[in-house]
């Protein structure tokens, strides 16, 4: 499933602290909605994982699927961020891939 091809190759950049390999995950306009306010852009993304702390680890579930085009999967994801030094972080995750590349990534926290 795609939806799962794209997330584990986001998963391995995201742990190993590789936010330039994140943000290849990602397309070049691609709208990112982490935990703080929106950004656009590769850059954008490589920026916000730059930011995060060594040791960061995603942990997903992919629950729900939609094809909405021949080229285009929604994906609702449960995620848990580990931290070596705090407790883990649960959020849901939409993401829209488009090709084999995220183009919208909105995380929340429900809770």
């Amino acid at each position: 499933m795609i939806i799962e091809t794209v997330m584990d190759r986001w998963k391995a950049a995201v742990d190993a602290h590789d936010p330039e390999g994140v943000a290849a995950n990602f397309t070049e306009d691609a709208i990112f909605q982490g935990l703080r306010p929106y950004s656009v852009g590769r850059a954008a993304v490589a920026a916000y994982y730059d930011s995060q702390p060594i040791g960061l680890r995603a942990e997903y579930k992919v629950l729900e699927t939609r094809r909405l085009a021949d080229d285009l999967v929604l994906g609702y994801l449960n995620v848990d961020f580990s931290f070596i030094d705090r407790p883990t972080l649960n959020v849901h995750l939409s993401v829209l891939v488009k090709r084999d590349l995220i183009a919208h990534y909105q995380v929340s926290r429900l809770g």
